[in-house]
C-alpha cells in the first residue's frame, strides 16, 4: 500500500487545509500540460493519495490499514460508516438528484519564456497551446449527431438509486449514485465517434497575451476562460501564463533596476572622456568625469525596467571598472615615472582605509537599495 502522506509531502497529522494546499502545488507541478507525459502517473498518484485524504472517512480507514482506492477496497454490498451518517444526520441529501454532464474544465498553466527587453517595455505574444475544446462534431452533447441523452432505465433520471441494508442498528434506507449512468440521470446510448462521448477533443489553438512591462520570473498572467474545456462542453476554466525571464548577457536585474560593468582604460578615468553605451533604449552618451574612481556607481534615470503596478521605470546602474595596464614597453613606463615624479609620488606609502566608506561599502549599499 502506498504512503499517500509521502506522496503529498505532509505530516501524518496534516490538517485538511494542509493536505489540500499541498495536493494544488504538486497538482500544478505535475499537471502533464506542464510538465509532460512522463509526470502522468505521478499525477494520477497525487491524486489518488488526495482523494483519500481529503475524505475524513477514507483517510480514518487508510490510517487504519486499508486502502479505500484499492480494488474492493469500498464497502461492498455490506453497510459502511457513511451510510451510517448519510442516513442520520442528512449527509446523503446533499447527493440526491443527477449530476450534472457539464461541468467545468480544469486551468491550463503554460510557460512563456521572454527577453529582458521584453520584460522592460512588454510585449504582446501569439502563443500555440495545447488544450481540451468543444467537440465540433457534436458540439458538447457527447452523442452521435441526431442522437440525444436517454433517461438512465435503472434509476429513472434521479441519478441514485436506493437499497436496504442491515447493520448494528438494524434495517436502514441508503442512497448511492446510480452505477448505470453513473449519477448522471442519462446515458449515451450512441456517444459521438469524434470525441469518443466525451463533449470535447484536444486540440492546438493560438492564444494572444499581452505581457505588461515590470513582469519577472514566476509572474503568472491569468486569462479567464481560456484553459481546458470541461467534460460535455463544459466552461473553460482559466488560463495561466507564467513567465520566466532569459538572463541577459550584459545587465544584471535587481527589481526594477539594471546593472552593469563598464571597463575604462586608466587614462580615461584620470582625464575623464564621453563614451557610447548601449542600454535597452539604445545608445546613450556617457559623460566620465575627471578623476572617475574604481567601484564609482553611475546611475542612469529611468533607463531599467519598467513598474508592474505603476508608471515610470527603473534606473540603469553603470558600475566602473578601471583596468591597469599589466605590460608597458620603455616609452610609456617612462612617462608613467615621470608623471610619478610630476605628481610626488616616486614612493608612495600606502593607507588602509575604512571598511564603512570607500568604493567596497557604496557598491554594496547600492545593490542592497540604501
Amino acid at each position: 500500500m502506498s504512503d499517500y502522506y509521502d506522496v503529498l509531502g505532509v505530516a501524518k497529522d496534516a490538517s485538511q487545509d494542509q493536505i489540500k494546499k499541498a495536493y494544488r502545488k504538486l497538482a500544478r507541478e505535475l499537471h502533464p500540460d506542464v510538465a509532460g507525459p512522463d509526470a502522468e502517473d505521478r499525477f494520477k498518484d497525487v491524486s489518488r493519495a488526495y482523494e483519500v485524504l481529503s475524505n475524513p472517512e477514507k483517510r480514518q480507514s487508510y490510517d487504519m490499514g486499508h486502502d479505500p482506492s484499492a480494488p474492493g477496497g469500498g464497502a461492498g454490498g455490506g453497510f459502511g460508516f457513511q451510510d451510517i451518517f448519510e442516513t442520520f444526520f442528512g449527509g446523503g441529501q446533499a447527493q440526491r438528484g443527477p449530476i450534472p454532464r457539464s461541468r467545468r474544465g480544469q486551468d491550463a498553466l503554460v510557460r512563456l519564456d521572454i527577453d529582458l527587453s521584453e520584460a522592460a517595455f512588454g510585449v504582446r505574444r501569439e502563443i500555440q497551446v495545447d488544450t481540451a475544446v468543444v467537440c465540433g462534431t457534436c458540439s458538447g452533447s457527447c452523442c452521435r449527431p441526431g442522437t440525444s441523452p436517454r433517461t438512465c432505465d435503472v434509476c429513472g433520471g434521479r441519478g441514485t438509486v436506493q437499497r436496504v441494508a442491515r447493520s448494528f442498528l438494524g434495517q436502514v434506507m441508503t442512497t448511492a449514485p446510480c452505477a448505470a449512468c453513473q449519477g448522471f440521470g442519462t446515458t449515451i446510448p450512441e456517444p459521438c465517434a469524434e470525441c469518443a462521448g466525451e463533449g470535447r477533443v484536444r486540440s492546438r489553438r493560438s492564444v494572444a497575451v499581452e505581457v505588461p512591462a515590470g513582469v519577472e520570473t514566476g509572474t503568472r498572467i491569468r486569462l479567464t476562460s481560456q484553459g481546458e474545456v470541461g467534460p460535455a462542453g463544459g466552461p473553460a476554466g482559466d488560463l495561466y501564463f507564467e513567465i520566466r525571464e532569459r538572463k541577459h548577457e550584459k545587465f544584471l536585474r535587481r527589481g526594477d533596476d539594471l546593472h552593469c560593468t563598464l571597463e575604462i582604460p586608466m587614462t580615461a578615468a584620470a582625464l575623464g572622456t564621453v563614451l557610447e553605451l548601449e542600454t535597452l533604449d539604445g545608445v546613450e552618451s556617457l559623460d566620465l568625469r575627471p578623476g572617475t574612481q574604481p567601484g564609482q556607481v553611475l546611475t542612469l534615470k529611468g533607463l531599467g525596467i519598467g513598474h508592474l503596478q505603476a508608471s515610470g521605470r527603473g534606473d540603469l546602474n553603470v558600475h566602473v571598472e578601471v583596468q591597469i595596464p599589466t605590460s608597458l614597453d620603455d616609452e610609456q613606463a617612462d612617462l608613467l615615472r615621470q608623471l610619478s615624479v610630476l605628481r610626488g609620488e616616486e614612493r608612495p606609502e600606502g593607507h588602509v582605509s575604512s571598511a564603512h566608506g570607500g568604493v567596497f561599502s557604496r557598491l554594496r549599499d547600492k545593490l542592497a537599495g540604501r
